[in-house]
C-alpha cells in the first residue's frame, strides 16, 4: 500500500510520496513529481585555446534540469538515471551535444564558433518563355489531381508516411467548385477544375475517429449541407459561406449508422440518404426530413453485388481473387437525368486496379432498380493512374457531366490512394458512362458545352516511357529507370532531400514538349497530418545535346504542396533531354513515382491494328483473352469495348503488350471490342469492330 503524508499548507495542499514520485494536489490540479535518484555531473567547459568559458548554459537533453558554468568554466548539474546526455549553449558556438550517465558523471566540453548561415535560402522564381509562375493559367490538367493529398496520422505507430485521400466528389456551389474526400482536414476550392485550394475546416471528433470519411455533401438553396461516414453519433453539418471553413451544426446527428453516404435532393425537395460499404449487406435508402433531418421512411435494401455473374465486381487486383474476401459494395451515389434515377457504386475493393463503378437505374428514388447493361459505367484497370471507383457525378458550369473517382495505389499502405476526374454524361438512349481513355494524359478544361463522348484529349501523346534515365544519386534499389516506367507503383529515390539532387530523361531525339508531370514520392517521409509548411520547390532544364542545358520552368519560390505537379507550357519546346533539379521536397528524400513528358514526336501515326482476337472463356464467360498483332512504331495501346458497336465506352490502355486478360464482363451479355495503337506522333485509326457473343 501507499504511504500517505498529509501536510497542511495556507492552500490546503497534500503531497503524496511513493517511491518513485510524489503528487501535489493543489484545489483544482494534480502535479505529479519525480522522486527518484538523482546524481551530479561536473565538468568544464573550455574554447578551442583551451580558456574556460564563462556563463555557458548546460542542458539535460529532453530535460528541464540545467546549470550555468562560472568564471572557471565549471559546472555542476543534477540528473537523472535515465537521462543520456547533455547539450552546452553559448552565443557564437556551436550548441555541442555530449553523452552522459550514471558511469559517466565527469563530462568536460569543448565549444567551437560557430560560422554556419541557419537562415533558410530564399529565391526569386524566374519567368521564362514557356511558363511564368506568377502568370500560370493552364488550360488543361492531367490526373492524378494535383491536391496536397495529406500525409495520413492513423500509421505513426508503424512508423509508415504516406499520402491518401479517396472517395472523393465535387459539387458546383455559387460559381466555384468544391471538392470534398476522405481525411482531408478540409476540403478544396476551384474556379475551373484545374487548379485547388485547401481549405482547413477540421470534422474530427476524437485524434482515433476518421476525419469526414467518405463525405456526403448537397446544396439546398444557398446552404451547403454535410456528413460523414459513421456507426456512431455524429453532427450534420452546414454552411453558407465554407470558403470561409466555418460551418454549424444542423443537428447532433443523422441516427442511421451510415457508412459510404450519399446526400440526394430530388426536384420535387424530398431529401433521400443512400448509404452502405459491406461485402454481406446491400446498399439502403431512406427518406429524411429537410427541417429536423430525421429519417421519415422505412429503411429500403435496394442490391448487393452478383460477382458470379458480372465479372467485373469479382475480388482481387484483376478480378482473380475468389478465395481472401467477398467482394465490397460501396460508395453509394446518385444522380438524376431526365427523370431517370442513376444510383452508382463502387465494386470490388478499393486496393485493386479494377476498383470501378456500376450503375442501377429507376423511376424513384426507392427504386426497383434496374442493372444498366453497360457496366461498369466508370472503369480504368490500364495506364498510369489506375482505378475509378467510388467517385461523384456533377455537371460544371457549362452543363457537361464529369466523374470524379478513387485511384488505386496501395504500394505503402492499402488505403493509400489517389483521385482521378473523367469527363462523362448520358448518351441518347440515356446510357451512362465515364470516358476514361487518355485519362491519364492531359486533358483539356471545358470552355462551353462539349460532347464528353469524344472525350477532352488535347492530343499531346506521352514522350516519356521507358526512356533512358540519369540521376544525381540513387538511394538501394530505387533506380532511375523506375522514374519513366508509366508505374505508380515504382518509383526512384536520390540518397537525400538536399537542394542540388537532380534527375534527367533522354527523350531520344528531338520532340515537341508541350506540357510536364511531375510526380513525387514520400521515400523516407516522416509527416503524418496536415501542416502549414509542407511545399515543393524545383527547376525544370532543358538540352538537345545534353551538356548544354537551358531554364524552362522555374518554382523555386513556390510555397504550395504539389505532389503531382502539372505543368502546361506556355508554347512548346523543342528539346530531347529533360532534367528536373530539386531545390526543396515535402518531406523525406527527393524522389519521383515518374517524370512524364508530353507532346508530339515527327514522323507518321501508326497503322490501324490488325489481328485482333478476343477469345472468350466457354467454361467462364465473364473472362476473355484479348490479343493482336503487335505494330511498328508504337509504345502502347487503347483497347474499347460496350454493349453495340456505337457504345464501345470502356477503354483499358495497355503498354509493352500485345495482349490483355480481361475478367470484368457480364454473363449473358454480347460485346463489341476495337483497338488504336499509341505512338509519340499520334494515334492510329481505330480497327474494325469485332462482335463477341
Amino acid at each position: 500500500m501507499r504511504k500517505i503524508l498529509t501536510i497542511i499548507f495556507a492552500l490546503s495542499i497534500v503531497i503524496i510520496l511513493n517511491a518513485q514520485s510524489k503528487v501535489v494536489k493543489g484545489q483544482i490540479t494534480e502535479y505529479e513529481i519525480s522522486t527518484e535518484k538523482t546524481y551530479q555531473v561536473t565538468g568544464i567547459v573550455s574554447d578551442e585555446q583551451d580558456k574556460p568559458v564563462n556563463q555557458v548554459k548546460v542542458m539535460v537533453k529532453d530535460g528541464v534540469s540545467s546549470a550555468t558554468t562560472n568564471s572557471k568554466g565549471e559546472y555542476s548539474i543534477t540528473i537523472g538515471a535515465n537521462d543520456k546526455a547533455l547539450r552546452f549553449y553559448y552565443p557564437g558556438m556551436v550548441i555541442t551535444e555530449l553523452p552522459v550517465g550514471i558511469q559517466n558523471l565527469r563530462v568536460n566540453c569543448t565549444l567551437k564558433k560557430d560560422q554556419s548561415d541557419y537562415s533558410l535560402p530564399k529565391h526569386t522564381a524566374q519567368a521564362t518563355a514557356w511558363f511564368d509562375p506568377k502568370n500560370d493559367h493552364p488550360k488543361t490538367f492531367c490526373n492524378p489531381l494535383n491536391i496536397d493529398y495529406n500525409f495520413e496520422p492513423y500509421n505513426k505507430e508503424n512508423k509508415i508516411s504516406c499520402r491518401s485521400t479517396a472517395d472523393p466528389l465535387i459539387v458546383p456551389f455559387k460559381g466555384v467548385y468544391y471538392l470534398f474526400s476522405t481525411n482531408q482536414d478540409g476540403f478544396y476550392v476551384s474556379k475551373d477544375l484545374s487548379k485547388w485550394k485547401f481549405v482547413f475546416s477540421g470534422f474530427q471528433r476524437k485524434p482515433t475517429d476518421d476525419d469526414q470519411c467518405a463525405p456526403a455533401v448537397e446544396v439546398s438553396g444557398d446552404t451547403i449541407m454535410m456528413i460523414g461516414s459513421t456507426y456512431k453519433d455524429l453532427p450534420v453539418w452546414y454552411s453558407t459561406n465554407p470558403k470561409e471553413g466555418r460551418w454549424k451544426r444542423l443537428t447532433e446527428t443523422a441516427l442511421l449508422p451510415h457508412w459510404d453516404p450519399d446526400l440526394f435532393l430530388d426536384d420535387d425537395g424530398r431529401l433521400y440518404l443512400y448509404y452502405g460499404s459491406s461485402n454481406e449487406f446491400p446498399i439502403k435508402v431512406a427518406e429524411y426530413d429537410r427541417s429536423t433531418f430525421r429519417p421519415k421512411s422505412i429503411v429500403h435494401d435496394l442490391f448487393g453485388l452478383k460477382p458470379e455473374v458480372h465479372g467485373w465486381e469479382r475480388f482481387g487486383m484483376n478480378n482473380d481473387d475468389s478465395v481472401s474476401l467477398k467482394p465490397f459494395v460501396e460508395g453509394a451515389y446518385m444522380t438524376k437525368h431526365n427523370n431517370k434515377y442513376y444510383l452508382q457504386y463502387g465494386a470490388p475493393g478499393t486496393e485493386f486496379k479494377v476498383y470501378a463503378d456500376g450503375v442501377y437505374v429507376a423511376d424513384h428514388p426507392f427504386g426497383p432498380f434496374v442493372y444498366q447493361q453497360h457496366n461498369p459505367f466508370s472503369y480504368k484497370p490500364g495506364g498510369f493512374v489506375l482505378g475509378a471507383g467510388h467517385g461523384g457525378t456533377f455537371k460544371d458550369y457549362f452543363n457537361n457531366y464529369w466523374h470524379i473517382s478513387t485511384c488505386m495505389l496501395s504500394l505503402r499502405e492499402t488505403f493509400e490512394r489517389r483521385i482521378g476526374l473523367y469527363p462523362a454524361g448520358f448518351d441518347k438512349d440515356g446510357v451512362m458512362y465515364s470516358n476514361t481513355a487518355f485519362g491519364d494524359y492531359p486533358t483539356a478544361i471545358p470552355q462551353n458545352t462539349e460532347d464528353h463522348q469524344k472525350g477532352n484529349f488535347t492530343g499531346w501523346m506521352l514522350l516519356s516511357l521507358n526512356k533512358k534515365t540519369s540521376a544525381s544519386s540513387s538511394d538501394s534499389i530505387y533506380t532511375p529507370e523506375n522514374a519513366s516506367d508509366e508505374n505508380m507503383r515504382t518509383y526512384w529515390a536520390a540518397k537525400s532531400g538536399q537542394p542540388g539532387e537532380w534527375f534527367a530523361m533522354d527523350l531520344g531525339d528531338v520532340k515537341q514538349v508541350n506540357a510536364i508531370q511531375v510526380n513525387y514520392y514520400e521515400h523516407k517521409a516522416n509527416q503524418f497530418g496536415k501542416a502549414m509548411d509542407i511545399y515543393h520547390q524545383y527547376k525544370i532544364y532543358s538540352s538537345t545535346d545534353g551538356n548544354n542545358w537551358e531554364l524552362v520552368v522555374d518554382k523555386s519560390d513556390n510555397d504550395m504542396d504539389v505532389p503531382h505537379d502539372y505543368v502546361e507550357l506556355r508554347q512548346p519546346i523543342q528539346t530531347r533531354y529533360v532534367k528536373v533539379e530539386n531545390i526543396h521536397t515535402a518531406s523525406g528524400n527527393f524522389a519521383l513515382m515518374d517524370l512524364r513528358v508530353f507532346g508530339k514526336a515527327s514522323g507518321v501515326i501508326p497503322e490501324a491494328v490488325q489481328k485482333l482476337t478476343v477469345n472468350r472463356s466457354k467454361s467462364d464467360t465473364r473472362n476473355a483473352m484479348i490479343s493482336w498483332k503487335p505494330q511498328q512504331r508504337t509504345y502502347g495501346y487503347n483497347i474499347y469495348f460496350g454493349t453495340t458497336a456505337d457504345k464501345q465506352y470502356n477503354c483499358i490502355t495497355v503498354y509493352n503488350a500485345n495482349s490483355y486478360d480481361l475478367r470484368g464482363l457480364d454473363k449473358g451479355t454480347s460485346y463489341y471490342f476495337s483497338i488504336e495503337a499509341l505512338s509519340e506522333s499520334g494515334v492510329s485509326n481505330r480497327s474494325k469492330s469485332i462482335f463477341v457473343k
